[in-house]
């Protein structure tokens, strides 16, 4: 058992410590200071330690065999199945599908329910804050049924305009999706009021939760969420490992993406019939190695509290907002520090993002430069690209020192004064 679990306290240190990466320097001699884990976040050494257990002790294919360690294996991933479904208060663990991340988990939601009930004047809700994976395969299933996508406006802080509501909340609306938490403005979105008016109009609630997950509780039964996504590498878990959650009686009104072994209840000739959730949606090898660890991701940030690492992660971002913003031409997306989470996204007069990020690696400050996949977005801002600086349970007020120390020297390098 970790300290962080033993004392019940929020010691950023230790926590680091549990680290393997920040034990580290950097070839110049310099600490990581690694300011991107709204892209992926950093591994805790028993995560790592549980992937090197499986391949090391027992690992073989799941669902495949009877002797022990195939065995063993399934019992693993049930076990991870139920610690994601605690995690998000899912009523049981059938609704919790293992997939490659919440870009696969979120094309299953849009062509999986979308494409079989939507049809010609049926709406589908977004907005502009929305990641390209919560944009793009709602798109395209409304290009093969005749839906219709529409936005959902921004207020000029970068919130979701709840004034105008009613306007496109309607019962053509069949479908409102939305991130939890966005990953450029870090805009926290209302769930509650968004997930009761969508229902009032009888369409289904889709969340995207990738952002959100890491960082605050998330329970899909009394914000009654319809279908959620999210990746395991932001919740300090393996890549390749994603989950989506779906009611069950949505997923027995969902068609699977994949087909092949394990999904299926029968094959004919002519003809097959699927298996009962989760199966029918878990087509082929499951990442197991990835999916197993993902219980131990979960246990981890369980023992360390989501209110603990919420006011450690508050006062991160309010002490380096104050402090950016001392910074001259300094520009900060999104709105104000109580409605948004660990991320700030920012522009330097006369200072490209990419020169940015660039300057910044070199006194080994890393960040994340770009549209961040959010090109409507970054268009409503009237800008190309961004800075975006994201926090994690083990950035220290050493990360935001060295991160304006970077800028600075940025600012003399590119001669701003």
């Amino acid at each position: 058992m970790s300290k962080i679990m033993e004392t019940q306290l929020f010691d950023v240190a230790a926590i680091r410590d549990q680290f393997p990466v920040f034990r580290e320097t950097l070839p110049n001699g310099s600490p990581v200071t690694f300011l991107d884990s709204g892209a992926s976040a950093q591994k805790p050494q028993c995560v790592i330690d549980a992937e090197r257990e499986v391949l090391e002790t027992h690992y073989a294919n799941a669902y495949r065999g009877v002797y022990q360690f195939g065995a063993q294996i399934d019992e693993e991933l049930e076990a991870s199945r139920e610690a994601v479904r605690r995690l998000i208060n899912a009523d049981d663990s059938s609704e919790i599908i293992f997939t490659s991340g919440t870009t696969m988990s979120l094309n299953m939601i849009a062509f999986g329910w979308g494409a079989r009930h939507l049809k010609a004047g049926d709406e589908i809700l977004l907005n502009h804050m929305e990641h390209h994976a919560n944009i793009v395969p709602w798109q395209q299933v409304a290009e093969r049924t005749g839906a219709v996508v529409r936005y959902l406006p921004l207020t000029p802080d970068g919130r979701l305009d709840l004034q105008r509501l009613d306007e496109f909340v309607t019962p053509r609306t069949k479908v409102l999706s939305v991130t939890g938490m966005s990953n450029v403005l870090g805009t926290i979105n209302p769930i509650p009021e968004l997930s009761k008016r969508i229902h009032d109009v009888g369409g289904i609630f889709v969340v995207d939760a990738a952002q959100s997950v890491p960082h605050q509780v998330v329970d899909v039964i009394a914000d009654q969420i319809d279908f959620l996504a999210f990746s395991g590498h932001k919740l300090y878990g393996p890549t390749g490992i994603g989950i989506m959650y779906g009611r069950s009686d949505l997923l027995e009104q969902t068609d699977p993406l994949l087909f092949g072994g394990h999904m299926i209840d029968r094959v004919y000739e002519d003809h097959s019939s699927w298996a009962e959730a989760p199966a029918k949606f878990e087509a082929g090898t499951l990442p197991i190695v990835q999916a197993i660890a993902l219980k131990t991701a979960v246990e981890y940030v369980e023992g360390i509290g989501f209110e603990a690492m919420h006011g450690h992660e508050v006062g991160l971002t309010q002490s380096a907002h104050q402090r950016l913003m001392e910074l001259p031409g300094m520009t900060i997306y999104g709105p104000s520090i109580e409605h948004k989470g660990a991320i700030l996204s920012f522009t330097m007069d006369g200072a490209h993002p990419e020169d940015l990020a660039q300057l910044l690696d070199r006194k080994g400050v890393f960040v994340r430069h770009g549209h961040h996949c959010t090109m409507p977005l970054h268009d409503l801002l009237g800008v190309s690209s961004t800075v975006r600086v994201s926090f994690g349970l083990y950035n220290n007020q050493d990360d935001i020192d060295r991160l304006i120390d970077a800028l600075q020297f940025a600012r003399h390098r590119l001669r701003l004064g």
